[in-house]
């Protein structure tokens, strides 16, 4: 859904010159009177299985005039990873797009490079209404205008154009109603369907709030679900007129799996990854107790293990709390991940912090029995492979706790032995 403009070398000597000159001859044509054969489309591109931003399809609006000479594609999803500080905008949901502006021939030419297919759907306007439309988009891509706050639910390159289109038609826009019930959640699902690790990623990611069931225009979030909902519906001029929105629909661009077929994903997918790591929990934990807790595998193990669940809790929490995104808030998964984690691995290591290492397994182990026994009626719906991550964790804080007790009771019969020796003399 998104479009990445990196500004480097010769690219952007090359950028900043078609900039300059479609900047330059939109100036010249801002004014210019349609004609009637002017159509207006939407542009509706396939995902792209090149990079993770584009795996959603895109959208944008045409504007073509044979007449005046203008083919011009107004483009929403413009954003430039260069900027200072651009991940960490980005994970606090403060990254700003702008409406770019190409024309139609680069925009095709794109596109069939990366072997999507694009589809055209002409927009069923009058005259007035395209030339509202073509004057609004034009202002809106002028430097003051173009830049607004991205918002991967509400406010991105798909519904921007719809929010366009419907200011500027002269009637209400019916979409026909949702086929099924779904969450933001299963649209991500069903986009990520070959990602399996990406799923999982964003899964762990966005909280409770992304599975409440969505209406037709929610789902329009999706470029793919905005082209469906447009073909079907009506503008309702009056009570008994209504015309469909969209006049024609044709493809542009055919699907070239060749150049743009699914990525080869491997077979260490996030439900073996999970599995694997509890086998090596427990074999850990079978050493440790063979061993009497003697050896340093188990402290090294739990560093790492505890470590990791600790970073992923304390990205958890930034999101939850100083995060601007959509649905982040709140988010079961910090029940198994999180920021505590990171703060008791360091006093692992350090032998007079033992009895604060023991109470920190121990609620631990507590809160992770207590997750794992009502995962299935926790409001949120969290991948499977968070019940053998967890599962990890529980092990570990359970056999802590375990050598905890052994070595209280070996200590206790090595005290009281002393004692006996010292009172019969020895």
């Amino acid at each position: 859904m998104k479009r990445a403009v990196i500004f480097t070398g010769k690219r952007m000597a090359s950028l900043f010159l078609s900039l300059f000159l479609l900047s330059f001859s939109f100036q010249l044509t801002a004014q210019v009177q349609l004609s009637d054969s002017t159509t207006i489309s939407l542009l509706t591109a396939s995902p792209w299985n090149g990079a993770v931003y584009a795996l959603f399809g895109h959208t944008a609006i045409r504007v073509q005039d044979d007449s005046t000479g203008i083919d011009a594609v107004y483009n929403y999803g413009f954003f430039d990873p260069s900027q200072p500080h651009f991940i960490y905008h980005f994970v606090r949901g403060r990254t700003d797009y702008i409406l770019g502006v190409t024309s139609f021939g680069e925009f095709l030419y794109e596109y069939s490079a990366k072997g999507q297919q694009v589809v055209q759907q002409e927009l069923n306007l009058s005259t007035a209404e395209k030339q509202q439309l073509y004057h609004a988009l034009y202002q809106n891509a002028l430097p003051e205008n173009r830049e607004y706050r991205y918002n991967y639910f509400y406010d991105n390159c798909a519904t921007r154009p719809r929010d366009m289109v419907e200011k500027y038609t002269n009637g209400v826009v019916h979409y026909p109603p949702a086929v099924r019930e779904q969450s933001y959640r299963d649209l991500l699902h069903e986009t990520l369907l070959n990602y399996p690790w990406y799923s999982f990623g964003i899964d762990l990611l966005i909280g409770s709030e992304a599975d409440r069931t969505i209406d037709v225009r929610q789902k329009m979030f999706m470029p793919a679900y905005l082209m469906d909902s447009f073909e079907g519906a009506q503008i309702r001029k009056n009570d008994t007129l209504s015309i469909p929105l969209v006049n024609r629909s044709e493809v542009l661009l055919t699907l070239d799996n060749h150049r743009n077929g699914v990525r080869e994903q491997g077979p260490l997918t996030p439900i073996v990854a999970a599995f694997v790591l509890l086998l090596i929990s427990l074999l850990v934990s079978l050493v440790q107790g063979i061993k009497l807790n003697t050896v340093r595998l188990p402290r090294l193990y739990d560093s790492f293990l505890f470590g990791i669940a600790g970073v992923g809790g304390l990205i958890l929490f930034f999101l939850m709390y100083f995060s601007s995104h959509p649905a982040i808030n709140p988010n079961w998964n910090f029940a198994w991940l999180n920021l505590f984690a990171l703060v008791a691995v360091p006093f692992f290591w350090v032998k007079s912090a033992q009895r604060g290492v023991f109470y920190y397994h121990f609620i631990n182990f507590a809160l992770l029995t207590l997750f794992l026994l009502f995962w299935w009626l926790i409001p949120q719906q969290l991948p499977v492979a968070t019940i053998p991550f967890s599962m990890s964790l529980w092990l570990r804080s359970g056999t802590n706790l375990l050598m905890f007790g052994k070595k209280r009771i070996r200590n206790r019969r090595f005290t009281s032995s002393r004692e006996m020796k010292a009172g019969w003399g020895q």
